[in-house]
């Protein structure tokens, strides 16, 4: 790769190169890939997007498992990728380091918090990359950068060797430019079951749907559902249904959440509002545990967004309501077992909007990041896996949606997806 193609993007922390290693397979032989900054990799200090971790921490003893299976199939590690600091933003701006540019939208941000890895890929620099997504690190950025990006169900990929964020959402998930490649790293890293299974359901949240514009939302049904209907020749498996009210009748805990006003955008589901709320409380008492005391001690330097938002998770206790969360995630997987099977997948937009534009002010993003959150909850929250899917470009701006499937179902949600992209780009 040119170092100038390095810079140019600023999508690289520190270009390195790690040769295959091992003959586990030749499922990934001669493809380059990325690892987000919050990866060990030995004899390297892992920063987490920002100085002051990586002044107060040693160089790492040893490779992420994930990195390392990687290596064991026969692709090349090329760079450690810039990330949002500490992993706590979806949008990709990092107050220290820079930017990454977004290689289908330069003037708007290319989402984070795995934000170089993304650029990585959607700049053709790697093949595929490494991302971690805990809240929707993985899904907005693939979404802006207008590439594939899997969060994969909660627990089905090692996060050893992975700076934890919040343990009860963080996932290791990857980009791709297509759906092959992304399937091909799937059949490495995924400890699920490789047995094909026919698609018998596909339920278009409409709710949802209308959280985008009118125009984006046309567009984006009628790509998708005609893009089913070519494949299996038939609307009979295609099913509408909202999927806020199927939430709020089937997870009883969540009433406790229903009070808490995220946003005053009536547009939102109060069920998806209550579910984002859950998801976040429970990810800032998980992040507090995890790096409070290092964040008193050192009082690092922190971006604008970020701080505020690290001061907020300080100020979480345990008496918030956070046993509650917990028996909400389980009461939402139930539920939603129920309403996909071992064969069903939800549609859902992936964000509800394209990426906003560089130095947007995060008062006039609230509105967007409700919307956004409510969306990313569903799969957060209930650990089941989802892809983003590039659709094309819509008035210059990068469009897509996502596909979710029951946890544990990831190659199956990984073959449908494929099945599409043939449809969609052949």
């Amino acid at each position: 790769m040119e170092m100038e193609s390095l810079k140019s993007c600023g999508a690289f922390m520190k270009k390195l190169r790690l040769e295959p290693i091992g003959s586990d397979s030749d499922e990934l032989n001669g493809l380059t890939f990325a690892v987000k900054d919050i990866f060990d990799l030995e004899g390297q200090i892992t920063g987490f997007g920002n100085p002051d971790w990586g002044k107060t921490h040693s160089a790492a003893i040893c490779t992420a498992p994930t990195v390392l299976s990687l290596l064991k199939s026969g692709a090349t590690c090329i760079g450690i990728t810039v990330m949002d600091e500490m992993a706590y933003s979806i949008n990709g701006e990092n107050f220290h380091y820079g930017t990454p540019v977004n290689p289908v939208a330069p003037d708007r941000v290319p989402g984070g918090s795995s934000s170089g890895s993304a650029v990585a890929v959607g700049a053709k620099i790697v093949d595929f990359a490494l991302g971690t997504d805990t809240g929707g690190s993985v899904r907005v950025p693939a979404s802006y950068c207008g590439i594939y990006g899997i969060r994969p169900s909660h627990g089905v990929v090692s996060v050893d060797g992975v700076i934890p964020m919040a343990q009860s959402f963080d996932t290791v998930g990857w980009f791709a430019t297509n759906a092959c490649i992304l399937k091909q790293v799937g059949r490495v890293l995924l400890q699920s079951d490789h047995e094909s299974k026919g698609l018998t359901k596909f339920i278009v949240a409409e709710d949802c749907f209308k959280l985008l514009d009118s125009k984006s939302n046309r567009q984006t049904i009628g790509i998708l559902v005609d893009s089913v209907r070519e494949l299996y020749g038939s609307d009979q498996m295609i099913e509408y249904v909202s999927i806020g009210d199927y939430i709020e009748k089937n997870v009883p805990s969540l009433k406790k959440f229903m009070t808490i006003e995220t946003c005053s955008n009536n547009n939102i589901p109060s069920s998806l509002r209550a579910l984002s709320a859950a998801m976040r409380l429970l990810q800032k008492y998980e992040f507090k545990e995890n790096h409070g005391e290092w964040v008193s001690e050192v009082k690092p330097s922190l971006g604008p967004g970020i701080a505020e938002r690290v001061q907020e998770a300080l100020r979480t206790t345990k008496d918030e309501d956070i046993d509650v969360c917990q028996t909400v995630k389980t009461e939402l997987r139930v539920s939603l077992s129920g309403l996909l099977g071992d064969c069903g997948i939800l549609a859902i937009p992936t964000v509800p909007g394209p990426p906003p534009k560089l130095k947007t002010e995060t008062t006039t993003l609230e509105g967007f990041r409700a919307k956004a959150f409510s969306l990313l909850s569903i799969a957060g929250v209930s650990g089941f896996c989802q892809v983003s899917i590039p659709l094309g470009i819509q008035d210059n701006l990068p469009i897509s949606v996502s596909l979710l499937a029951n946890h544990g179902s990831d190659w199956f949600l990984l073959n449908v997806v494929e099945a599409i992209h043939n449809v969609l780009y052949l």
